[in-house]
């Protein structure tokens, strides 16, 4: 084929896209920025859930408290039981939470940590709260009372003061 000297190709010549370089990189830095803002915002959303006590969440009721929640109470005495409805053990946990004189059912099924039986231990439950009044535990954490906490009133009698 004959190509006049106007139609000659340029060697490493391109065809003309509309787009610079600089535009189809602030295309791409643009949507990389929405991307990373919108899983950004979805991972704060889940990681994120209320605090309530057990008060609360029994004076709210089921419909005014958020999907996902984080109750606190400390177990009443005598009420954990691992029984199925067969009698037989099971891995399902079911107790009773109680703060400020309100009492909240609850499930738990898995492991349990060593301090849950603490009877001054505070108990934070994470997970849902259903209609039937009965919170579904997702996960459990303990809250032991610290050994660091100030003495309220005298110092015991085997209290021995710093050397100074």
């Amino acid at each position: 084929m004959q190509y006049t000297p106007a139609e000659q190709p340029v060697a490493g010549a391109h065809a003309p896209s509309g787009l610079t370089t600089r535009t189809k990189l602030l295309v791409v830095g643009l949507l990389a920025a929405v991307a990373f803002g919108y899983f950004g915002f979805v991972a704060f959303q889940s990681a994120t859930a209320y605090y309530l006590t057990v008060d609360e969440v029994i004076e709210r009721g089921p419909n005014g408290v958020p999907a996902s929640l984080q109750v606190k109470g400390t177990l009443v005495p005598d009420t954990f039981s691992r029984a199925g409805a067969d009698g037989e053990p099971t891995t399902m946990a079911v107790f009773v939470l109680e703060e400020n004189g309100a009492q909240l059912d609850a499930t738990y099924e898995g492991a349990l940590p060593d301090l849950f039986f603490n009877p001054h231990s505070e108990i934070v439950l994470s997970g849902t709260y259903r209609a039937d009044g009965v919170f579904d535990a997702e996960r459990i954490l303990v809250k032991c009372p610290s050994k660091y906490q100030s003495l309220e009133g005298d110092p015991p009698p085997d209290y021995a003061a710093p050397a100074a």
